[in-house]
């Protein structure tokens, strides 16, 4: 009676794109569940197949609106009481990451709140991909694993053979995560430093390091209304700079960004397909992260090691 038990995959309403490539890379057949809409927007979840014995894995990003989030844990709950005997949330893009902390008196941390819903709502282990902060992953009492996109992006920066490369970051928060890259190519790493007058405002912003005949690559880890990565592109054009690309793992792009971009000195915009962009932007390229994270299942479900994914 020690038979392992199967592993079914299912998606919510805005990441079935990306759930079908991960069933697609794992060769199965995506789970057959329900989603019942009332005329007042209340919405209900149902699981149209048996689900008892196994290992689920429920496929959602949880970026805005919030109905996304609460299809979410309505998913986690319903299988939960259909006797699943295991819950794994893929969550590729992890909302309200941006409040981790407390930065002024009498704030929420909404990050803490959603890892409570999602704990309590009952899921036995997360998978997501590049949170805005690497301690945000404490704030869940069960495993997660945390990925990173790097193994995307460095197999596309290397495929540009681009001499005199420069790692940039548009702000002083992301410095770590493009050392990690400046480090894994042996390039120079270039800092911005920028004040903002409030939140989606940048109010100035100085370049840290040398950019002049260099091709600069930017690293984000999200980009919402462009204002930073655009207004950094233009800046070191100005400094000099050969071209400017930029890689963020999530595609936020609230308006008005895509006008933004479209209208910066980016050579291109690089990012995953964590959360659907379909506006119309010929500036934007987007890789898909379906074989990863279908690989990351796939060793979740044999017991396997994931290290391998971290290449830098």
């Amino acid at each position: 009676m020690s038979q392992k038990p199967p592993f079914k995959v299912f998606a919510g309403t805005n990441s079935r794109y990306l759930a079908e490539k991960i069933c697609s890379a794992l060769n199965c057949e995506m789970g057959n569940m329900k989603i019942q809409h009332f005329a007042d927007g209340e919405f209900g979840v149902s699981f149209e197949e048996s689900i008892r014995g196994s290992q689920v894995y429920l496929v959602q990003s949880t970026f805005p609106n919030s109905d996304n989030l609460m299809e979410l844990l309505l998913m986690i709950d319903a299988a939960k009481r259909a006797s699943a005997k295991s819950i794994i949330a893929v969550v590729p893009y992890f909302g309200w990451a941006r409040q981790d902390r407390t930065d002024k008196p009498r704030v929420s941390i909404a990050a803490k709140l959603i890892a409570d819903l999602l704990s309590v709502a009952g899921i036995d282990r997360l998978i997501t991909m590049d949170l805005h902060a690497d301690q945000i992953q404490g704030f869940f009492n069960v495993p997660v694993d945390h990925l990173y996109a790097s193994s995307v992006f460095s197999r596309y920066i290397q495929s540009l053979k681009l001499e005199n490369m420069v790692i940039a970051t548009p702000d002083v928060g992301g410095s770590k995560r493009a050392n990690s890259y400046a480090k894994y190519f042996g390039v120079p790493l270039v800092l911005c430093h920028k004040s903002r007058a409030k939140a989606n405002e940048v109010e100035s912003m100085t370049v840290i390091g040398d950019v002049e005949n260099k091709n600069v690559i930017l690293i984000d880890d999200m980009v919402d209304t462009a204002g930073t990565i655009t207004k950094a592109a233009d800046l070191m054009m100005s400094k000099g700079a050969l071209s400017v690309r930029a890689i963020a793992s999530h595609a936020v792009m609230s308006d008005p960004a895509t006008d933004r971009v479209n209208e910066s000195k980016l050579t291109e915009m690089i990012f995953t397909d964590s959360i659907p962009y379909y506006k119309d932007c010929p500036k934007v390229r987007i890789l898909s992260i379906a074989e990863m994270f279908a690989d990351t299942i796939r060793r979740v479900y044999e017991n396997e090691s994931i290290s391998s994914q971290y290449i830098i």
